[in-house]
Parts: C-alpha cells; sequence; structure tokens
C-alpha cells in the first residue's frame, strides 16, 4: 500500500521545481533576444511557422494556436511531414520557430539548410544557446530549466513547462503591441461560446416583425392575453396611439390580476400592466441584455427605438438558444 501523504508530497515536489523552473524563466524574457524576437514578429508580413518533434512538437502545437488566435498568423508544421513534401507551405515572408530542449532534432536540423536558403529567418527555442540550432538561428530564445521535475530527470517536464509559458509571453506581448482587442478575439472564436458573447448583437437574437407580441393600450386583458399565447414570449409590449412603448404585461402581471379578481374582458391592459419596464437596443451585445435580466430579475426584455417603438422581443430562452449563456 502506497503512502497517501508520498502521493502529496511527490505531486508537491514537482510544482515546487516547476515553478522554481518558471522564475529562473525571467531572465530569459528580459534578455534582448526577447525583444528581438517579438520586433522580428511584428515586422514581418507571412506567418509564423512552428516546428518541434516529441513533446516539444505538442508545446509547440499550442504555441502556434495561441499566436493565430491572440492575432498573429500562425500554423504548426510536424518536422517529419515537412521533410516529404509539408515544407512547401512555407512562403518568402514567413518567419520559423523552431523548438528542441537540447537543440539538437536531427528532423528539425535537417530542414534548417532549406529554410535558410529560402531566406527566411528563424527563431530557435531551446535550453543550449551553443547548440546547432541556435547557432543557425537568427533570434535565440533560451528555455533552460535548473532541473526536470522527474526524477529520472528524463521526462520532460519542467522544461515543456518553461517552453509554454515563454510561447505565452511572447504572444501575449505581441497582442498587446498590435493592440488586440476583445472584438479582434472574438472574430477569431466565432464558433465558440466567448464568440458570440463577443460577436452576438441583441438584433441576432430578438423577435421582430410578426413575432414581436404587440397590443395597444386600449386593449382588454383577454386579447392581450391571446397575444401572448400566439407570440410565446410570455409578455407583450403595450403601444399608445403614436406607437410608442408605454409599458409591457407579463405572465406574472397576470397572476397579480387574476388575485385582484378583475374582469379580464372589460378591464384595459393600460390599467394592469407594467409602466416601468426594462427595454434595451437592438445593437447593443447580448450578452449585455442578459446582464440587464439577470440584474432586474426578469425573463425577457422589450426592443425598442431611438424613438421609443418597440421594433423586437426577448427572453431567457432566446439567450440560451443562442448560447449566450
Amino acid at each position: 500500500m502506497i503512502d497517501v501523504t508520498q502521493l502529496r508530497q511527490w505531486g508537491r515536489n514537482v510544482i515546487d521545481i516547476e515553478r522554481n523552473a518558471l522564475d529562473n524563466l525571467y531572465q530569459y524574457v528580459d534578455s534582448i533576444e526577447f525583444t528581438q524576437a517579438c520586433q522580428l514578429i511584428l515586422n514581418g508580413t507571412g506567418k509564423v511557422i512552428v516546428m518541434g518533434m516529441g513533446k516539444s512538437g505538442h508545446i509547440g502545437n499550442k504555441i502556434s494556436a495561441t499566436l493565430a488566435s491572440t492575432g498573429t498568423p500562425a500554423f504548426f508544421v510536424h518536422p517529419g511531414e515537412a521533410s516529404h513534401g509539408d515544407l512547401g507551405v512555407l512562403s518568402e515572408n514567413d518567419i520559423i520557430m523552431v523548438i528542441s530542449n537540447s537543440g539538437e532534432a536531427s528532423e528539425i536540423l535537417t530542414l534548417m539548410p532549406v529554410i535558410k536558403r529560402m531566406g527566411l529567418p528563424i527563431i530557435a527555442c531551446t535550453s543550449n544557446p551553443n547548440s546547432n540550432m541556435a547557432k543557425l538561428s537568427a533570434v535565440h530564445l533560451c528555455i533552460e530549466v535548473p532541473e526536470e521535475a522527474c526524477p529520472l530527470g528524463l521526462a520532460p517536464t519542467s522544461s515543456t513547462t518553461a517552453t509554454l509559458v515563454m510561447g505565452d509571453a511572447l504572444a501575449v506581448a505581441l497582442l498587446q503591441a498590435r493592440g488586440f482587442t476583445k472584438d479582434d478575439f472574438a472574430l477569431s472564436h466565432p464558433g465558440g461560446t466567448l464568440g458570440r458573447k463577443l460577436l452576438l448583437k441583441v438584433s441576432d437574437v430578438m423577435h421582430k416583425g410578426k413575432e414581436l407580441p404587440l397590443v395597444s393600450h386600449d386593449t382588454c386583458i383577454t386579447d392581450a392575453l391571446y397575444e401572448i399565447s400566439k407570440k410565446g414570449l410570455g409578455m407583450t409590449a403595450v403601444v399608445d396611439n403614436d406607437h410608442k412603448l408605454v409599458g409591457v404585461f407579463t405572465d406574472g402581471d397576470l397572476r397579480r390580476v387574476i388575485d385582484s379578481e378583475a374582469n379580464l374582458r372589460t378591464t384595459l391592459i393600460s390599467d394592469v400592466m407594467s409602466r416601468d419596464c426594462a427595454t434595451v437596443s437592438a445593437n447593443i451585445l447580448a450578452a449585455a441584455a442578459l446582464n440587464v435580466m439577470e440584474n432586474k430579475d426578469i425573463n425577457g426584455l422589450i426592443v425598442i427605438d431611438e424613438h421609443q417603438h418597440p421594433v423586437g422581443a426577448l427572453n431567457m430562452l432566446d439567450m440560451v438558444k443562442a448560447g449566450v449563456i
């Protein structure tokens, strides 16, 4: 039986060793080489092509994805596949980033003469400034760590963590230098929840035209209920003779009317509607409209234009269907 206390201690040791590795990384980010790598990419007009073998390849794949999603066009090319035709994706304005802890990965070194012949600048991420890969590169980013978290000193652990963080540091520095915004980020993430929150507007979600529940202020409650039932949003907008919004009548208002024993056929909707109703404009983000509903503890909103005319309506279910929630 393995001592559970020992298991926890082994886990803590890994965290301590890798934290120390990241502390050690400060000196390399503070170096001239980090600045040179940033400037090289910022001044480039092509893509950043990331290469790495084994665990370095897995880290390189993530780094390229982070760069691409934060404003720096990039993608990963496997060195093994590159030597069998995939090198054809390189164009004259590209920048190559190669990752290898030792700096001696043969699969990458085999490609470097071809890359150099094409005149493409190379950024190398290795733990050895004197490695062949570092010597063949325009810029060398050192990722050396004091020790691996693996007690055998064999499995890439601290070194891959340091490489990943170096890639994040590079990507975020470039993001800020480019003035990359939330809107820019959303454009590259349209299919995810984050993208929907940053891109979808109320106008994309709301019910409009014939789907908009709408009654006049002099309509009786019975007719208003028919409109609510027909449109299926649990509410209806109420307008005056100039078609301006004067209130809203909801399922909650109906319960209060029933409790008051009012005559549903003779009582006008204007006598029982909620006059101080929450509204939004069609051009705000759907996520912002969701915040209004959550803050006011309501399930629906009327959308109005600049003249106070109702142009749409939406409820919580619409938010769920649109993926905003």
